[in-house]
């Protein structure tokens, strides 16, 4: 028996690859299936089955492509209802693999179809479990998101999966492995750990949403507490994992289009699309094409272009690094944003060459920065997370989370310099982008953020660890 989990660090997501005796199965795939089918070939091994822990919400899953290009049923568990054939499962149904079996354990509460798939070794033993959203370590999957689609309150949702936890999760053996859907940075939920993987026994020590005295009343409280809008990009991708998509290579054959300056220019008036510059920052804030949004591929890139552009049909064309351009493609489909046009031929340097107007950035380091604060009052902007900005801030500064930057346009002032920073130098020069685009100029970026603000001692609220945080 082979068990693989293949994680993908900008989007915190674990797929899964079990082998056994020449069969396979994936659990809740990427997008791109071809990693997964070259690692069974290489093996001579065949894969059977692909099993969907739920309709993911923060990514697009590649099931419907992997069935296709194998041949394997797509298995999901019981309130399912996809537009494509799959297996419906029943709770406690078996699924044999080679020489172990797949067990089907309904856990409702994250969304109603949830299921946790329990691995029982060729022994007979209880040896894993595949908990999608329904068990994070250290955490839970939020139980907010299918409200509309159950027809149920977040409270309504919460109970229920608390029933789950404690009638299907907490009997299991205290040695059974966790493996989860996702890990710390995702959306999914609130406080997960850094690590990846976990035996149950632990989470039932450390994690909160498992205590044993807990109440269900208890449970509601702590698991609705605290839980931040979803990313507007949410339920476009459930709708995706649910009713279809178009295979990636069509996606990349038409994102692949080097276009010139003149050609791009034309492209963006006519469809109106978004211009996604990729870069480093610090190219970014030396020139950028007029009103583009900076999303770098160097940090959680994905996410970010969920979180801002939302709309996962808006057309996007790219500056990016010819050799990068696919794994842009790529990463942007993950997420369901499949409507890339092309690409800026040359980059960057081809815009400027063809005599083109181009914007920058005013970026002043964290020295300069206790320079300008040790002369005057001025106004300054944390677009970090909530949560950070309270453990510890600037004096006097004002919160803007970048998540939620286009809600606070209306706090920016229009007649004065502002500066911006983040915790260290990303999230601000994507505010600045953002802020540019909507026509606000009048701002200066902290390069290096937080980190670099502490470093130089400028002065800061005292700290609150966030653990206390309530």
């Amino acid at each position: 028996m082979q068990i693989e989990q293949i994680y993908t660090g900008c989007l915190a997501q674990g797929a899964y690859y079990i082998e056994s005796n020449g069969e396979v199965a994936i659990i809740d795939p990427l997008r791109e299936v071809k990693p997964y089918i070259e690692r069974a070939e290489n093996n001579n091994a065949n894969i059977k089955y692909i099993f969907e822990t739920h309709f993911h919400a923060d990514f697009v899953s590649g099931h419907i492509t992997l069935a296709k290009e194998t041949g394997a049923d797509i298995i999901y568990g019981p309130m399912a209802n996809p537009s494509f054939e799959a297996i419906i499962a029943e709770d406690g149904q078996e699924f044999k693999l080679g020489d172990i079996t797949i067990i089907v354990l309904h856990t409702p509460g994250h969304t109603m179809e949830s299921t946790t798939y329990l691995l029982r070794d060729a022994s007979g033993k209880d040896h894993a479990i595949f908990s999608g959203d329904t068990l994070f370590l250290g955490d839970v999957g939020r139980p907010d998101l299918a409200q509309k689609a159950a027809h149920m309150t977040q409270e309504e949702l919460a109970e229920t999966l608390y029933d789950s936890l404690r009638n299907k999760i907490m009997p299991l053996a205290d040695d059974v492995i966790v493996y989860p859907a996702h890990g710390a940075g995702s959306a999914c939920g609130k406080n997960m750990m850094k690590e990846t993987v976990d035996t149950l026994g632990n989470q039932k020590k450390m994690n909160y949403a498992l205590r044993a005295d807990m109440t269900k009343e208890e449970f509601v409280k702590e698991v609705t507490e605290g839980l931040l809008p979803p990313p507007l990009y949410f339920p476009l991708n459930v709708k995706m994992n649910k009713e279809g998509y178009e295979d990636i290579d069509k996606i990349l054959n038409r994102g692949v289009n080097p276009l010139s300056p003149k050609d791009f220019e034309a492209l963006v008036n006519e469809t109106g699309a978004v211009v996604l510059d990729v870069r480093h920052q610090r190219e970014f804030v030396k020139g950028h094409i007029p009103r583009s949004t900076f999303i770098g591929i160097g940090g959680d890139f994905a996410p970010w272009v969920g979180a801002l552009i939302a709309d996962v049909q808006q057309p996007i064309l790219l500056v990016a690094p010819e050799e990068k351009v696919e794994e842009v493609i790529t990463r942007l489909s993950r997420v369901g944003f499949d409507n890339t046009l092309g690409y800026l031929e040359g980059g960057f340097d081809a815009w400027k060459k063809a005599g083109k107007d181009y914007d920058t950035i005013t970026s002043i380091t964290a020295s300069e920065f206790k320079t300008v604060l040790n002369k005057e009052e001025v106004p300054v902007f944390d677009v970090r997370k909530e949560s950070e900005f309270v453990a510890e801030h600037v004096d006097n500064a004002i919160n803007t989370p970048l998540s939620f930057i286009n809600d606070y346009l209306s706090d920016f002032p229009d007649n004065k310099t502002f500066y911006v920073h983040c915790a260290g130098g990303y999230r601000s020069v994507i505010a600045a982008s953002i802020l540019k685009s909507r026509g606000i100029h009048n701002l200066i970026d902290v390069a290096g953020g937080f980190k670099d603000i502490k470093e130089v001692g400028i002065e800061t609220t005292d700290y609150v660890c966030p653990s206390t945080l309530k």
